[in-house]
């Protein structure tokens, strides 16, 4: 490759090391490399999952707990029964996020700064919502019902950690802490990434450049991030 050939391939986005593999960039090829290493360990926490809560089948003694009996909580509405429906809020609003970080994109797209800082705002907004509902919810979680479960000798038990809980299982305690927080982890580290992207928009950082590759960038990682919920919540939650 000349070098006045090179310098172009630079200039356009982006990659400057020979023929670009399925025509993307190399920051974008790097992403879906990440992003498949990253699926098979989520992949492999809910096939450990499958097959522990597989093992509890037909087990009397400690029953796998059903979900829609221990997530029926709802902020404010204490008492009432309302079987998952606030883990349903928590995944609309992530899906909500996910909407708009497509907006973001196509925005940039169009070179449009200020649509760009604006979605951007609202995807990082619905990242820091979903994560506050998923600090309650672990809150009411770890705390327990009132009526608790009564251990050995008087000794009640509320609420979970990794040793026990009032629920059924360790494990399904122990599942729950890991799964959930290690996706919760990824949304928290999405939501650095995306202020920092939004600072660099508003900074005018990839006007600059000529490009917003680093917002399709980000955004193949939030969408992911809200496409492990997707499963996380059916086999998790639903099943």
């Amino acid at each position: 490759m000349s070098n006045a050939t090179t310098l172009t391939a630079e200039k356009k986005g982006i990659w400057g090391g020979g023929r670009s593999p399925f025509s993307v960039s190399y920051g974008k090829l790097m992403m879906w490399v990440f992003l498949l290493s990253d699926a098979f360990t989520f992949s492999s926490l809910l096939v450990a999952y499958g097959f522990i809560r597989y093992s509890f089948h037909g087990n009397t003694v400690t029953p796998w707990p059903s979900p829609d009996h221990v997530f029926n909580h709802f902020p404010f509405l204490h008492g009432m029964h309302l079987p998952l429906m606030f883990v349903s809020l928590m995944t609309f609003i992530l899906i909500f996020s996910s909407v708009t970080m497509v907006l973001a994109v196509e925005a940039g797209h169009r070179m449009a700064k200020k649509e760009v800082a604006n979605y951007m705002l609202l995807t990082i907004l619905g990242g820091i919502g979903f994560l506050s509902c998923q600090a309650w919810e672990w809150t009411q979680f770890i705390t327990g019902t009132h009526e608790g479960k009564e251990l050995f000798n008087g000794i009640i038990m509320h609420g979970a950690n990794l040793h026990s809980n009032e629920y059924g299982p360790t494990a399904f305690g122990d599942l729950f802490f890991i799964v959930t927080g290690f996706h919760g982890f990824h949304v928290f580290s999405g939501v650095m990434i995306n202020i920092t992207i939004y600072l660099n928009v508003v900074a005018g950082t990839y006007e600059k450049r000529g490009h917003y590759e680093m917002v399709e960038k980000v955004g193949l990682y939030w969408h992911f991030v809200d496409l492990v919920w997707v499963f996380v919540f059916t086999f998790y939650y639903l099943i």
